[in-house]
């Protein structure tokens, strides 16, 4: 029986992961203008919400790491 239940989470969990993959390909861009031609500098770099929550991630972690030094 225990052998059964494994099975059904490793398959729930493929089929999670290749939904996933399956969306996120169906949200890119399309073709672009194929980027900067070569010798022109890149001014600008875009920033998304990954950088937020990065910075977000450490200053948690920041706390944490204060806190527990506190506690003992």
């Amino acid at each position: 029986m225990k052998n059964n239940t494994i099975w059904r989470a490793a398959m729930l969990a493929a089929t999670c992961w290749l939904l996933a993959g399956t969306a996120s390909r169906a949200l890119a861009q399309g073709p672009g203008s194929g980027g900067p031609t070569p010798g022109t500098p890149a001014a600008e770099v875009p920033l998304d919400g990954g950088a937020s929550l990065l910075l977000a991630a450490g200053v948690g972690l920041g706390l944490k790491r204060l806190r527990d030094r506190r506690r003992t």
